[in-house]
């Protein structure tokens, strides 16, 4: 049976979405989107600490109405999960980031813009009509950096997902294979120029229709870029791993709006993120398992990260998310919602806006399957008791 036979015709789940997007996307594209840090150890440990979480069925019970809809930061979202940042969206699909801010504003959930986006924030302002979140890595240049604080402010951004874990950048050896970001012989350039080229749905969507080389956000500061090499020399640059807890009192004077610190696994890191600036979230996240290898999985540190903040914050949890059941079961384990990232990129590789809309209502509705099987109605009342 060939590739193409194995396809779906119609993709039922994140899993389809995920070999849609491998068959379109040049290798380079998909392995980063796809790939971790070093052995993937961390990676695939995320998807598989849901595996080993069982839920915990209950019968004849009324459920004849079921609501997923959850109330964060004041706003009732339809499913407790927000798409995460997603670095290069726009190479996925033409112009990835309005697409997938769409589908979410016309969903009923929250999408956030990473700092390096293909599109610039006033695009993705301009293409929607309700707040979104900006993600602000902690860079060197803090004159851009409040630069890019003004302009996420000025678009109306609501929330600001302030990424901690990137003070080093982790290696993804899948990108040094594919020869991403690295200098290549002229042969091996030849290869990487053919991989492109014979992916002519992606050539004539993206590479041709839309700009994928502009770097959004960056533009200023990556000046003349002509790949993802020159990006690599500014981050290596200004990434600031000299940055303390003190130096998120400067954040807080150049962003008025709600804060998210996102790249936390450690409950005394969170404990001491609750001393140092009182954030209005954490995200319990190991970025995917793109950094650091062989580290907790997010489902596995999601308790201890409970106890230790209590209900003073709202808890976030991102890493491994492919399904409805898997919200459920983190919600159970102490998140009060959820951030999902190769979910949606998958999809926006794959099917653009309406992949990730049919992956967004999938995830509603196995959240229903999930809710109802184990007895309850509400997302408030999914606790502990839901599972094994």
């Amino acid at each position: 049976m060939t590739q193409r036979a194995r396809l779906p015709l119609s993709p039922a789940s994140v899993a389809d979405y995920r070999r849609l997007a491998e068959r379109r996307l040049p290798r380079q594209l998909f392995d980063y989107v796809d790939g971790g840090a070093y052995e993937e150890r961390t990676l695939a440990d995320n998807v598989a600490a849901f595996g080993r979480v069982k839920l915990h069925q209950r019968i004849l019970r009324d459920v004849s109405t079921v609501d997923t809809s959850a109330t964060i930061f004041g706003e009732t979202w339809k499913i407790p999960a927000a798409l995460a940042p997603v670095g290069f969206a726009g190479m996925l699909a033409k112009r990835g980031e309005v697409q997938a801010a769409r589908a979410a504003e016309a969903f009923g959930v929250p999408f956030t813009l990473s700092t390096v986006s293909i599109c610039p924030i006033e695009e993705v302002r301009a293409g929607t009509t309700k707040p979104f979140w900006f993600q602000l890595y902690v860079i060197r240049d803090r004159g851009y950096a409040r630069e890019l604080l003004k302009r996420a402010h000025a678009a109306g951004c609501s929330v600001l997902a302030l990424t901690v874990d990137l003070a080093v950048l982790g290696a993804r050896y899948r990108d040094v294979r594919n020869g991403m970001g690295v200098a290549l012989s002229p042969m091996a350039r030849a290869k990487v120029a053919f991989d492109y080229a014979r992916r002519v749905d992606w050539l004539f969507d993206v590479a041709l229709g839309g700009r994928p080389l502009a770097f959004g956000n960056l533009v200023d500061a990556v000046k003349d870029a002509k790949g993802f090499s020159d990006f690599q020399v500014w981050i290596n640059k200004n990434l600031d791993p000299g940055m303390t807890w003190k130096d998120l009192d400067w954040i807080r004077a150049n962003w008025p709006g709600k804060l998210v610190i996102k790249g936390i696994l450690d409950p005394q890191d969170a404990r001491a993120a609750m001393s140092a600036v009182a954030p209005d979230g954490i995200v319990v996240s190991n970025h995917g398992g793109r950094q650091l290898d062989s580290v907790s999985a997010t489902l596995d540190a999601l308790p201890a990260m409970r106890e230790a903040v209590g209900g003073k914050t709202t808890l976030f949890l991102d890493g491994g998310i492919r399904s409805g059941l898997d919200i459920v079961k983190a919600m159970a384990q102490g998140a009060d919602a959820c951030l999902i990232g190769r979910a949606w990129a998958y999809a926006l590789a794959a099917r653009g806006q309406a992949g990730i809309t049919a992956t967004l209502r999938t995830m509603k509705r196995e959240m229903e399957v999930a809710m109802a099987l184990t007895g309850v109605i509400k997302t408030s009342d999914i606790t502990r008791d839901v599972l094994a």
